[in-house]
C-alpha cells in the first residue's frame, strides 16, 4: 500500500462511497424508523480497522490519541458554538427583515441543500440522532482527517494528503444530490450545481478539520466541531417561520463554516509563521 498510497485511498474510498451510495439510494435508511443513513458508517469503521491491521497501525496512529479528549473536544463545541451563534443570528436578522415571524424548534431532521427534509418528533428519534452522528464523526474523521491523510502522507507532502482528502470528503458528498436526481427531486444542472457546492464546502470543511488535527494532535477538536455542525445545528436546532422550516439552512451552515475554516485558517498560517521564524533564529544561531 505504502508504494502507490493514492491509488490505495482511492480504491478504499470507490469501495466506501459504493456502500454509502447503495443504502441513500436503494436501502434508504433514513427513510425508516431509523431516520439515518447508518450502514455505511459502521461499514467505513470496520474498514478503518482492517486497514490498520493491515498497516501494523494503531488508532492512536491516525489521531485517536489516548489524552486530551476533554480538551481538544472542548476547544471544537467551542468553535462551532461561537461561529453558529454569529450564523442564526445572521440567518433571523435576514428573515425578520423579509418580515418572517421566527421560532425554535428541536426535532431530527434529514439535511439537503434543495431545502427538501423530513421532520421526526421524540426522544428516541433524537437519541438515535445523537447515537448516529457520534457514529458517524467517528467513521467519517477516523476515515477522511485520520486514515486517508497518513496512507497519502507517508510518501506524499503533507500539504498534498490535507488537499487529497479534503477533495475525496467533497467527493464524498456528491450522494446527496445523485439521490436528489434520482428521485426527480432536481434536473441534470443542478445536481451539477449542487455536486459543485457541496465539494467545495465540504472540501472546506475536511481542510479545516485536518488543521485542528494538526494543531492539536488529535482528530477530537474537528470531530466536536463535526457532531455539532450535523446533529446540533442541521439536524435539532430549527429555525422555523410561518412559511415553513430552515429555508435558509444553507445559509447557516455556510456562513458559521466560512467564519470558522478563516479564523482556523489564520492561526495556523500565524502558528507556522512562528514556528518558522524560530527555526531560521536556531539556525542562525548554529
Amino acid at each position: 500500500m505504502r508504494k502507490n498510497t493514492v491509488l490505495s485511498c482511492w480504491i478504499i474510498f470507490a469501495i466506501l462511497i459504493f456502500v454509502h451510495g447503495f443504502e441513500a439510494i436503494a436501502l434508504r435508511m433514513d427513510e425508516t424508523v431509523f431516520g439515518e443513513n447508518f450502514i455505511n458508517k459502521v461499514f467505513g469503521i470496520l474498514v478503518i480497522f482492517i486497514v490498520l491491521k493491515a498497516l501494523n497501525w494503531k488508532w492512536s496512529d491516525i489521531g485517536f490519541a489516548k489524552i486530551g479528549f476533554i480538551k481538544h473536544a472542548g476547544m471544537g463545541l467551542l468553535i462551532a458554538l461561537c461561529s453558529f451563534v454569529i450564523s442564526y443570528s445572521a440567518e433571523i436578522l435576514i428573515l425578520k427583515s423579509r418580515g418572517h415571524d421566527i421560532g425554535f424548534g428541536i426535532f431530527t431532521t434529514g439535511f439537503s441543500l434543495t431545502g427538501e427534509a423530513a421532520i421526526h418528533t421524540g426522544i428516541g428519534f433524537i437519541l438515535l440522532c445523537v447515537f448516529f452522528n457520534i457514529i458517524n464523526v467517528i467513521m467519517e474523521e477516523g476515515t477522511f482527517r485520520g486514515l486517508f491523510y497518513h496512507i497519502t502522507a507517508t510518501d506524499h507532502s503533507p500539504k498534498y494528503a490535507l488537499i487529497f482528502q479534503a477533495f475525496l470528503f467533497g467527493v464524498w458528498h456528491i450522494v446527496t444530490p445523485l439521490h436528489n436526481l434520482i428521485d426527480g427531486d432536481i434536473n441534470v444542472g443542478s445536481f451539477v450545481a449542487l455536486g459543485i457546492g457541496y465539494i467545495i464546502l465540504a472540501g472546506m470543511m475536511g481542510i479545516k478539520w485536518e488543521l485542528l488535527y494538526r494543531m492539536t494532535g488529535s482528530l477530537y477538536a474537528g470531530m466536536a466541531d463535526h457532531f455539532f455542525n450535523n446533529c446540533i445545528a442541521t439536524n435539532l436546532l430549527h429555525v422555523t417561520t410561518e412559511s415553513g422550516v430552515d429555508e435558509m439552512m444553507i445559509i447557516r451552515v455556510a456562513i458559521a463554516q466560512l467564519l470558522s475554516f478563516t479564523v482556523t485558517l489564520l492561526v495556523w498560517m500565524k502558528r507556522e509563521k512562528k514556528e518558522y521564524g524560530q527555526w531560521n533564529r536556531q539556525e542562525e544561531v548554529t
